[in-house]
């Protein structure tokens, strides 16, 4: 559903939702609009070092300038050269090496003394819902989630390591509409046969909690674009008369966080897109939830691999989509817990 969800309007419950960060764009009807990007993440952790001055960044500084004037095919090399991947268009190329270097000098600054590295989240959990729909999503039409995927992270293995899949019972528009179906693959039989919302999103905290996450384990939400959240979330708890689920509310818009590390424009980092400059295919099923979350874990395990430092950069704050700043401390989404009935 990575293009269906673009042209979904501004909505609340009845009909509008007010955001404060401007919207990417996807293209089909189901899908999502993602805000603008964040100033771009530096290139140096601040948890590394307070003083820039310090000569491992004229190093690192004196590689970059060396890389840039690399060609195409020199940085394929020296790539193969260091056992790193050799897939991805030239930019990509060039800040997988300038990552590896960085990297390199970095830990060699801490071995000898220097400030701390930066630290990731233990666990990153990919969410890609699919909703209700229709092919001209009409602006009264209400989606309903029909599927939560998710898809899990480890960042220290950087592997998947674990996957949850539901379909849910929509109760607006129980009657999928034709265009649905053949979009998402999802049939009426399989609605039909799941549980509402509140019980699968039930069973889902049951799924953290089993994985200790946001008690032993730090971790992070990630989403293909803001809708997910901001919108089919928000949207569904209203619907369902339930609290927001408080584990929810900050995450990681991958379009952001891959813009602001690779430097390319917003309307380079679709789903189809993004996969491609990688050097990757997409695997699986296009509007699956569960796939295009395995698909969405496999840029995110690219980035990191990378040297990228994937952050919260986005949050949902009294029904409002607010940017997190990259300055912002770093800090893993809190224990989940069951669903609250609103008063």
């Amino acid at each position: 559903m990575d293009d269906h969800k673009e042209n979904i309007h501004r909505l609340d419950v009845n009909g509008k939702m007010s955001t404060t960060a401007s919207e990417d764009v996807k293209p089909d009807s189901c899908r999502k609009t993602s805000t603008a990007e964040d100033p771009e993440t530096p290139d140096t952790p601040p948890q590394a070092t307070g003083d820039f001055s310090d000569p491992v960044y004229k190093e690192i500084a004196l590689a970059n300038g060396h890389i840039n004037r690399m060609t195409k095919d020199e940085l394929r090399v020296k790539l193969s050269e260091l056992k790193l991947d050799t897939r991805g268009v030239k930019d990509v190329m060039k800040k997988r090496l300038k990552s590896h270097y960085k990297k390199q000098k970095l830990l060699e600054s801490v071995a000898s003394g220097g400030g701390a590295t930066d630290t990731y989240y233990d666990y990153i959990c990919v969410v890609d819902f699919e909703a209700t729909c229709e092919e001209d999503n009409p602006p009264e039409f209400q989606h309903e989630i029909i599927e939560f995927p998710m898809v899990l992270i480890n960042t220290h293995t950087l592997e998947i390591e674990d996957t949850f899949q539901e379909y849910v019972r929509p109760e607006v528009n129980s009657q999928l509409s034709d265009f649905c179906v053949k979009l998402t693959g999802i049939t009426q039989k399989m609605v039909d046969e799941a549980d509402t919302f509140p019980q699968v999103l039930q069973r889902v905290v049951l799924w953290l909690q089993e994985r200790e996450l946001g008690t032993k384990h730090k971790y992070a939400m990630l989403t293909d674009g803001s809708w997910d959240m901001s919108k089919f979330l928000n949207i569904q708890c209203r619907v369902s008369r339930i609290r927001y689920p408080p584990f929810a509310k900050k995450w990681i818009n991958i379009r952001k966080s891959y813009g602001n590390f690779y430097k390319v424009p917003r309307t380079q980092t679709k789903l189809s897109t993004m996969l491609e400059k990688l050097g990757l295919r997409y695997e699986g099923r296009p509007h699956s939830g569960l796939d295009d979350s395995r698909n969405i874990a496999r840029i995110a395990l690219r980035m990191l691999k990378d040297g990228c430092q994937l952050r919260v950069n986005e949050r949902l704050h009294a029904g409002q989509l607010l940017s997190v700043p990259s300055s912002a401390p770093m800090e893993g989404a809190p224990p989940p817990l069951n669903p609250r009935t609103r008063e």
